[in-house]
């Protein structure tokens, strides 16, 4: 992940619902970016009845659950957060790999935004970093779930406008 930050622009979330998925393994890491994810929310307006929190055991399920959320269509996005660090066997990198093309199909499919917050680090310190450290990804990713949950409503609008210019004109 690199480390050069985005800016954010200041978005009110006061009309959005999300959804956030926490995985459970790795779970005081994954607990530290849910909480740094939802206060982020809490500052933008987001009303706490408007944040949803659905656990699954760990992030090769995200993919699933973020699916079915998805296709509710009671959200405006769905964040997924996890932690995966390097083991002994390559089996982080097909998780990282598999939940990410996975997550992508989510949110094309659903046309609801996904925002994949699965930390994926080489060791232990990396992860800390990143959840509880000073590289903050918990606030990073509820700052492109306003955005993109802003999107999604601008150009849900801009769609809608444009197929209702597409019915053919009714002459009676």
């Amino acid at each position: 992940m690199s480390q050069d930050k985005p800016s954010s622009p200041n978005i009110s979330g006061a009309k959005f619902v999300f959804s956030i998925i926490a995985a459970s393994y790795n779970q005081n890491l994954v607990e530290a970016l849910l909480q740094k994810t939802i206060a982020t929310l809490t500052q933008a307006q987001v009303a706490p009845q408007n944040i949803r929190v659905l656990r699954v055991p760990g992030s090769g399920e995200l993919p699933y659950v973020a699916h079915m959320t998805a296709s509710s269509s009671e959200f405006d996005c769905v964040i997924v957060l996890g932690v995966v660090i390097a083991g002994d066997t390559p089996h982080h990198e097909i998780i990282a790999q598999s939940t990410a093309l996975a997550l992508q199909e989510v949110a094309i499919r659903s046309e609801v935004p996904v925002i994949n917050g699965i930390v994926v680090t080489n060791n232990r310190a990396q992860a800390e970093q990143r959840c509880i450290g000073s590289l903050d990804r918990g606030t990073e990713f509820a700052q492109a779930a306003l955005v993109m949950a802003q999107h999604r409503q601008t150009l849900g609008e801009r769609l809608d406008t444009l197929e209702d210019l597409d019915e053919p004109f009714d002459k009676n």
